[in-house]
């Protein structure tokens, strides 16, 4: 099973880049996020042509979240389905060929002092609560997406100058870990403990590309027996110096069957 995460940030725009992907990769599950389009404007039907079935919850200019399955996906559902907010475009799950599939486009936090910082830890703390209740750590089950919280040091190009970002700040970096106590293993850290990898390099930062300056910020995880599985995980930077790109690029991993 080839699986990937890829934030488009507006899929109607990084079009061109996704259709070519998949012809050239024939994955058989991609989640996306920030597809920023309402769902009568998502542009299902070039997807569709190419074999894959493809569902989605979005809105206008912010979030949306989608998967591209070759397999046709059961028990689709939508957000955290708890006493908070729905946010139904910052979550999508269903099961895939016997694994569920939970795709997630995390708060950014904009800063720590925000409001949107605490939203982004207590989400984080609801999204564990949802783990506990759907889930148990012995099924197979991938999370995938924008978590929006690099992990650790290796994670970022400058860890001490970043640490006041919300993305790499103590409290998110907290928040995460507490999630993955629920039996999480971080695919690319098990396949590469020592190397930098990234997957988001920002616009307004002039040469983030060339000049290194990313952040993993994008994640695959599994269920312990499915991690074991797992037989490579890469970055595709393709997507990232395309024409018109995102400002992150593919996740990918291989599970063996």
């Amino acid at each position: 099973m080839k699986i990937a995460t890829y934030n488009v940030n507006s899929v109607r725009s990084r079009l061109p880049i996704l259709l070519a992907w998949l012809r050239q990769e024939t994955p058989d599950i991609v989640a996306l996020q920030e597809t920023k389009v309402q769902d009568p404007d998502f542009p299902a039907d070039p997807i569709r042509e190419l074999g894959y079935h493809v569902t989605f919850r979005g809105q206008k200019a912010h979030a949306g979240v989608a998967l591209i399955t070759r397999s046709e996906p059961a028990a689709v559902a939508y957000g955290l389905n708890d006493a908070g907010p729905a946010d139904e475009a910052r979550l999508i799950r269903a099961i895939v060929d016997g694994v569920a599939i939970v795709n997630t486009y995390v708060p950014q936090g904009q800063a720590l002092d925000a409001p949107q910082f605490q939203y982004k830890l207590e989400w984080l703390g609801r999204l564990r609560a949802f783990f506990e209740r759907n889930y148990t750590p012995d099924q197979p089950v991938i999370w995938l997406g924008d978590f929006n919280v690099a992990p650790e040091p290796l994670d970022v190009h400058d860890p001490r100058r970043l640490v006041t970002n919300p993305d790499f700040a103590p409290a998110a970096r907290q928040a995460l870990a507490d999630v993955a106590t629920w039996g999480w293993v971080d695919v690319v850290r098990r396949l590469h403990p020592d190397e930098k990898i990234y997957t988001f390099w920002d616009y307004r930062v002039p040469k983030s590309v060339e000049r290194g300056l990313g952040w993993r910020v994008d994640h695959i995880w599994a269920t312990p027996a499915l991690a074991a599985r797992g037989a490579r995980a890469w970055v595709d930077m393709g997507p990232r110096l395309a024409e018109r790109p995102s400002d992150h690029t593919v996740l990918a991993a291989e599970f063996q069957e």
